[in-house]
């Protein structure tokens, strides 16, 4: 999808669409067959193939339409529902706004959105205005005001926008999301978290030579860094908090009883992409020239309202192993992602000394793993994506509230923007918006609770 929208345009060609949205109920008006959820994909690209490739699978998942503007990426997702044995579905690809035309299908109950970032918005607004669930993927926008459209769309439509955030269903964040709430480690204090993944190498082919990502790019680059990297060339900060802020959230009771106060953000010089530029393409490479704004290294730090705070992390652009950094710590122990370690007062063998997290892995495995192991096995990302698929489509079809919400959504999103006004003013304290309207008082936990 091309990069540049004209917003106004957008919203003008999307109200006449939601002009009916209003009058359909919760979940249950939409589905005209209580066994079969119809779900549309918009994005086809290597994250919205795998995505599809689940759906297809299940029997109960009907695939009546896809939008993409890639052909390449179209062909082989016509492979994957052809190996699924479904049926070719319609196409829609004729220039960026087609999607309108899937999201005002009539025979749609849902659809999945799995485009560049800054389409996530527009796209998911058009969806629940036209009386679509939504599936969203991450992060679910990338300015403040898109939060709150997103909010209050999905208020006024009573569609449902539920964040992908498939690391929420990390086997050991769900087993400490049990121990948390059974108190095991006392009162909680403070926990880390980010993303820290090197993508500089982020492949694509010309046809003559391959290249990282972070040499080519753009118009010469291949799924992702077509146009990732140009987040990279115009912001500066935490541009992906979700993977990690998701889990913490659902420990900290983020938007039901507690909820993010504020953020500080401070990033580093900017070296990574330029050096890998210059040691893979030299310095007569075209892209040597330029100038990234996103510094190699951001350090968000969150005050939550009941007091714990947060260390998010997000360092892509340089040479290291991947880590989300997890840390939990309360009054009577902590758990370190890095070392699968933990250490807990008065249980643990030796004093002050780490011991292996396997054994409280078993104890306080999620009844959500232990139901469906061998279900998702191979779905991807060691598991995960099988239960945040599956969590899409059960509540779907169901008529309950998907276990992370519109508000979840934001609430993990809008750490982007706000990081990003951070850092320009000097790393100066920013609130967060409260997207509940007050309901978090009084909001109870809903991930992990259910089966969903």
């Amino acid at each position: 999808m091309s990069k540049n929208i004209n917003r106004k345009e957008f919203l003008k060609k999307t109200t006449a669409l939601g002009l009916g949205a209003a009058i359909y109920p919760r979940f249950k008006s939409n589905i005209k067959d209580k066994d079969k959820v119809r779900i549309g994909f918009i994005g086809t690209g290597l994250r919205g193939q795998w995505l599809l490739d689940l759906a297809s699978k299940r029997d109960d998942v009907l695939i009546p339409a896809i939008c993409d503007i890639d052909n390449q990426m179209i062909e082989r997702t016509l492979k994957i529902l052809k190996r699924n044995n479904k049926d070719t579905p319609e196409i829609y690809k004729n220039g960026d706004e087609d999607f309108i035309n899937l999201v005002n299908r009539d025979d749609i109950d849902a659809v999945i959105v799995a485009t560049p970032w800054e389409w996530h918005h527009p796209m998911a607004v058009a969806a629940m205005k036209s009386g679509k669930h939504v599936g969203l993927e991450v992060p679910a926008a990338i300015t403040v005001e898109e939060c709150w459209d997103l909010v209050n769309v999905s208020e006024q439509t009573s569609m449902e926008c539920m964040i992908l955030e498939n690391v929420c269903y990390y086997r050991p964040a769900m087993a400490l999301l049990n121990m948390v709430r059974e108190g095991a480690f006392g009162e909680l204090l403070h926990c880390q978290c980010g993303y820290q993944h090197d993508l500089r190498e982020v492949k694509f082919n010309d046809g003559k030579q391959a290249y990282g990502g972070g040499v080519e790019f753009g118009e010469k680059g291949f799924s992702e860094s077509e146009w990732r990297t140009q987040h990279s060339i115009e912001r500066n900060g935490d541009l992906y908090p979700t993977h990690g802020v998701g889990p913490i959230s659902a420990m900290l009771n983020i938007n039901r009883g507690n909820k993010f106060e504020y953020l500080t953000s401070t990033a580093t010089k900017s070296r990574g992409l330029h050096n890998y530029i210059l040691k893979h393409g030299g310095e007569a490479h075209p892209n040597s020239n330029i100038d990234f704004k996103l510094g190699d290294i951001v350090t968000t730090v969150i005050k939550c309202y009941n007091g714990e705070t947060i260390v998010v992390s997000h360092d892509t652009n340089n040479p290291r192993p991947y880590s989300l950094n997890f840390r939990v710590q309360g009054t009577k122990g902590i758990w370190m992602g890095d070392n699968y370690s933990i250490y807990l007062e008065d249980k643990s063998p030796k004093p002050h000394e780490w011991e292996p997290f396997d054994g409280y892995l078993q104890k306080y495995d999620h009844s959500l793993w232990k139901d469906f192991e061998n279900d998702a096995d191979g779905a991807g990302h060691g598991g995960i994506d099988f239960f945040i698929m599956r969590a899409f489509i059960e509540s779907i079809k169901r008529g309950v509230k998907p276990p992370l919400d519109v508000y979840d959504a934001v609430s993990m999103s809008v750490i982007s923007p706000l990081s990003e006004k951070s850092i320009a003013n000097g790393s100066s304290s920013i609130e967060f918006p409260d997207f509940t309207r007050g309901a978090w008082k009084n909001n109870k936990p809903i991930f992990g609770v259910s089966d969903l």
